[in-house]
């Protein structure tokens, strides 16, 4: 048997009962891609985008990486973030990250991992930044948890420090950002109510001239 079989019949047996609830799904996704929302979410196997929030593939375009890191030297997510904003005109970008969250947790702590270092090196500075705050917290536990919002909140603000959002809102096009986190002990994904939707609420450093 294939090392792959398993996921093979599983994927079978849900394009069936795809094609049972909805007969021209597939046909009807192949020709169109048109989501309202760009999901910026953490890597972790068990945070599954379209589940949490219930929408069907198609609805929702995804981006994750490891903590949900929006960083302006990554092509890679600025690609996805552009061709969300400007080619599928999304209307909505969440940055979700999740409680217990092991990507804020190693940088909370000094052991070496390898090259992920360097990529939870932002997250390191946030942790000595809001050092003192996170001191308050009773345990490792929850300020974990506090630095995992903390973490949303900085990666919501980079994305709207990106000239490619702030271009989208100058069009006028309708675009928010919004802070969301999830917890795996419950499923329950909540909004952090942390939202920018346009050029005013940035401070003033970052507010980038038009070209």
């Amino acid at each position: 048997m294939s090392d792959l079989q398993e996921l093979i019949d599983n994927n079978a047996r849900w394009a069936e009962s795809i094609n049972e609830e909805d007969p021209q799904f597939f046909a009807k996704l192949a020709n169109q891609q048109v989501p309202e929302y760009l999901w910026i979410g953490c890597s972790d196997a068990r945070v599954p985008a379209n589940e949490i929030v219930g929408l069907l593939p198609g609805d929702l375009f995804v981006h994750r990486n490891v903590a949900n890191v929006v960083l302006h030297t990554d092509l890679n997510c600025l690609s996805v973030i552009q061709y969300a904003v400007d080619v599928l005109k999304v209307q909505h970008i969440l940055v979700t990250g999740h409680y217990g969250c092991g990507g804020v947790r190693a940088a909370m702590q000094d052991a070496q991992l390898g090259l992920i270092d360097g990529w939870l090196r932002s997250i390191r500075d946030l942790y000595y930044e809001q050092r003192d705050h996170l001191a308050q917290f009773p345990d490792e536990e929850a300020r974990v948890d506090r630095l995992c919002e903390l973490n949303v909140i900085q990666q919501v603000a980079n994305v709207s420090h990106t000239t490619i959002v702030q271009n989208a809102w100058r069009r006028g096009q309708a675009l928010a950002i919004h802070g969301c986190i999830y917890s795996i002990k419950n499923g329950i994904w909540k909004s952090l109510n942390v939202t920018i939707n346009n050029i005013d609420q940035l401070p003033a450093q970052y507010r980038l001239r038009a070209p």
